[in-house]
């Protein structure tokens, strides 16, 4: 299917099913936010990379205005819906001020059809934030899309999640966050026997003199 939607290119990679929530305040995004609430219409989140529009970005839908201030600003929260391709920026609208785009929805194939790859991959995503004390921050709510919903937690560049954001296979974005977590391996370990020496000090130890062969 291709179709126009409204586009709000950020600094950032959403993926679907990812809640955002989102503070519009430029008069563009605040008039683009309105005809989406009044519409029911969803709009896009390109990826910005170095000042540069990426060609891969996320439908967006408006879940909840939550606060509307006299400035005619908003806070809203927003979803990720499904992955598009940009084919051509539209920068003139008669009676708009925000851009647009022509879009098509890549196929995307979401089940990794593989639990005992997803199995490792989730163990050792929550081994590393165990490590870091950030065990709170690891997804309690897993679906079929576990590569997004890991993708934000497991150390990414904004580059390598726009990678995994152009992957299209649910098995290929499984595979590549295993190979970013292999790399992270030797660091991991490392980790753990820090952690390790660091819960043995000021253990009470029973020491005698042949402990130190004399």
């Amino acid at each position: 299917m291709i179709n126009f939607i409204p586009i709000f290119p950020l600094d950032i990679v959403v993926y679907p099913g990812e809640q955002l929530n989102l503070h519009i305040f430029e008069p563009r995004y605040k008039q683009m936010i309105r005809e989406c609430l009044k519409e029911n219409k969803p709009f896009g989140i390109p990826t910005v990379l170095d000042n540069k529009i990426e060609e891969f970005g996320t439908l967006m839908e408006v879940t909840e205005l939550v606060k509307e201030f006299e400035s005619g600003e908003m806070d809203i929260r927003t979803q990720g819906k499904s992955v598009f391709r940009m084919l051509e920026v539209v920068k003139s609208i008669p009676d708009k001020l925000y851009h647009g785009a022509i879009v098509d929805y890549p196929a995307n194939i979401i089940e990794h059809g593989d639990s005992s790859i997803a199995l490792v991959i989730l163990n050792e995503v929550k081994r590393l934030y165990a490590l870091l004390n950030l065990e709170e921050k690891f997804p309690e709510h897993r679906s079929s899309m576990i590569s997004y919903e890991v993708a934000h937690f497991i150390g990414l560049s904004k580059q390598q999640e726009y990678e995994l954001l152009c992957l299209l296979s649910e098995v290929q974005r499984l595979e590549y966050i295993r190979r970013h977590l292999n790399n992270l391996i030797p660091t991991i370990k490392e980790l753990e026997e820090v952690k390790a020496r660091i819960q043995r000090n000021g253990h009470f130890r029973d020491l005698s003199l042949k402990d130190f062969n004399l």
